[in-house]
């Protein structure tokens, strides 16, 4: 199993939380592939939609490939993603009515395929991202304390 990962997003732990998570291929054009090959991707402020049984990735900025001159793409074009009619049965059910998000994690090739983790999510207040602050500085200075105070 070889899987390069070429972009995650990093925000989405702190702004949701995630609940299950989904591997989906992406439908990309010749250059969108050769860019992503080259790391030229950014999933800040990306979602997932479902539209007429089909679910697309909106807002995923894939840099323009530099050689690709005879075609021009929109960067932040809506691109379909494939899932199993199993699966988008699944997360319609989820989205429609508990409140629940589809968000894009990670962006990586695995065996040579471009792929799209997507996770369900909800929404973090202001509160629980003030809880899940304190909770990974308490995490780091027991780490530290375990360092200084060896056996």
């Amino acid at each position: 199993m070889n899987k390069k990962i070429v972009c995650s997003n990093k925000k989405a732990k702190y702004d949701y939380f995630l609940d299950d998570f989904y591997e989906a291929g992406m439908v990309l054009l010749g250059p969108e592939v050769k860019s992503l090959r080259l790391g030229q991707a950014n999933l800040t402020d990306s979602y997932a939609k479902i539209k007429k049984g089909e679910v697309f990735l909106y807002n995923m900025h894939i840099k323009p490939y530099v050689n690709a001159r005879h075609i021009n793409l929109d960067p932040v074009r809506p691109r379909k993603l494939l899932l199993n009619k199993r699966e988008i049965k699944r997360l319609i059910g989820k989205t429609e009515g508990k409140g629940y998000t589809l968000i894009p994690t990670k962006v990586y090739f695995l065996n040579g395929w471009a792929k799209v983790e997507i996770a369900l999510a909800r929404g973090k207040r202001k509160y629980d991202k003030r809880q899940a602050l304190k909770e990974k500085e308490m995490k780091k200075d027991m780490k530290e304390a375990q360092k200084r105070y060896k056996y």
